[in-house]
């Protein structure tokens, strides 16, 4: 039988418990219904997937742009002649 185990709980996912959790659904919602609560939960995952993409998206461009002023920075100064005694 196939088992995952979801993280930090105690608890497994099997194909008998999903077939529980889906008649379950069924019960409670309908066979008229169902189909528009599985488009709504899908359609709500897919925002919440594309806001955390856009927030990782915005971290890299901040990191980007501190890694450009440095950069800079670091053209802008001079270096430093180090006089030897030859």
């Amino acid at each position: 039988m196939i088992e995952v185990l979801l993280p930090n709980t105690l608890m497994a996912v099997t194909p008998v418990s999903l077939i529980v959790i889906a008649v379950v659904a069924l019960i409670i919602f309908g066979p008229k219904k169902l189909p528009q609560f599985g488009k709504a939960v899908g359609s709500t995952l897919k925002e919440f997937k594309d806001a955390t993409k856009g927030l990782a998206d915005d971290d890299d461009d901040e990191e980007v742009k501190v890694s450009r002023k440095s950069d800079e920075e670091a053209k802008k100064e001079e270096p430093k002649k180090i006089e030897s005694e030859a």
